[in-house]
This record gives C-alpha cells, structure tokens and sequence, in this order.
C-alpha cells in the first residue's frame, strides 16, 4: 500500500487520471484526448467525426454535454477519491460542426466533505466559447487507485 503522502497532489492528479483512463471507454470511443490534469482541473479534446453530427448537420449536444461531463469527471478524481455526479446543467451558447477540434476545460469551484461544484467551458479550437456547463458532484466510497490512502 502506497501513502498518498508519498505523492504530490499532481503526481497522484496524473496518476488517478491515468488509471481513469485505461477503464474509460466511453471517452476513447468518442476520440477524446486528456490533454491536462492538475488537482481540481482537467482538460480534454474531442474532433467533432461525421457520426456526432445531428439532422442540422451540427454536433449533436450530447457529444458536447459528454466532452463537458468527462473533463468534470477527471477534475473531480484528481484527488483519488471516487466521484460521481450528483447534478449537472449546460448551455449551449454556439454551434459545432464537423471537423472542429472542442476543447472542454474544468475546474473546480468548491469542495466541501463529500459535495463539490466544477465548472466546464467547452470552447472550439479558435477559442470560440461553445457551451458552459456545471456539474455538482458527490463523493463515494472508495479511491480511483485502490491503496492509496486518501486523506479526509
């Protein structure tokens, strides 16, 4: 068993991402990129492909909301606790179109006990704000990388 001591909050940010991600198939079938993590944050990539396109021939909002969702997701795992979403809300503020390279940003707003609040700016690659979303999570039993003792 590992002391989480023994790791900087980034070090054990990189490594509960990375653990994160060897299991999340959801993000790698929709072609996301972690392109960051630090403690509290995370940022992802995703190119919008001919099958996230809707009847508009825009981006579907789902493919938003999920880009959006997952940056919430490793941005609330950073700390080795599990997390889920309790809660979350979006706008879409703009259009994608396919082709466009979508950048989702997290951070987090509050932590208190087991509640938290992040907040996501979903962004296209020219730095065209597409939607913002806030998401509240919970946390659960267990740790991202079972052994390290979490503190609190």
């Amino acid at each position: 068993m590992t002391d989480i001591a023994a790791l900087s909050p980034q070090a054990l940010a990189e490594a509960a991402a990375a653990a994160m991600w060897r299991r999340d198939a959801a993000a790698r079938s929709l072609g996301m990129q972690l392109e960051a993590i630090s403690p509290g944050s995370a940022t992802l990539s995703m190119t919008v492909r001919a099958d996230m396109v809707n009847g508009h021939h825009i981006c579907h909002g789902g493919m938003l909301f999920s880009l959006a969702d997952t940056a919430f997701a490793y941005a609330c795992n950073s700390g080795n606790h599990n997390t889920v979403a309790s809660a979350c809300q979006i706008d879409f503020l703009a259009p994608a179109h396919e082709g466009d390279t979508l950048i989702a940003s997290a951070s987090e707003q509050a932590a208190s006990g087991r509640a938290g609040v992040y907040d996501v700016s979903v962004h296209r690659s020219d730095g065209q704000l597409l939607a913002l979303f806030r998401g509240k999570s919970h946390r659960i039993r267990g740790e991202v990388i079972a052994g390290l003792q979490a503190a609190g």
